[in-house]
């Protein structure tokens, strides 16, 4: 019942670890997750289809502390996305949070070129009356002046 060895019995056999990290897979799951970002960051700006006016104004920063308010074509107000039911604009205006130093975010607003320009100047006055007072109005880039 003996066995046969050659001569490494006792030893056991190991192998050195590994010391490299094949990051091949790594690079292309990285570039399939830049591709997904690309593609789908300009549809998370604003999920509200507005047709924007034109105008050769220089873009301004966006800053983290702002609240989005769009007017569609049909005078729908929508705050970040969300429908606000018609005369209750005061009220949604009333429940933004208006952070330590009380003067609030910084509202964006877009409105629909197909709007009447007192539908616009209407919300304009509510956030006047709401105590908003620093407004950016939003339009694609025009070349050519009016």
């Amino acid at each position: 019942m003996g066995l046969a060895s050659s001569g490494r019995a006792g030893r056991r056999s190991r192998r050195a670890p590994m010391a490299e990290i094949n990051v091949t897979p790594f690079v292309d799951v990285m570039l399939v997750l830049l591709i997904i970002f690309m593609v789908t960051a300009p549809l998370l700006a604003s999920g509200v289809p507005v047709e924007l006016p034109e105008s050769r104004a220089n873009p301004i920063d966006q800053t983290p502390d702002q609240v989005t308010i769009s007017i569609d074509s049909t005078g729908t107000i929508y705050i970040d996305d969300q429908r606000v039911p018609a005369g209750a604009l005061p009220e949604a205006l009333a429940g933004i949070d208006r952070g330590a130093d009380g003067q609030g975010p910084v509202i964006v607003l877009r409105g629909d070129r197909g709007l009447a320009y007192g539908r616009v100047m209407a919300v304009m006055g509510e956030l006047n009356r709401a105590g908003f007072n620093s407004i950016s109005l939003v339009t694609n880039s025009s070349v050519s002046p009016p």
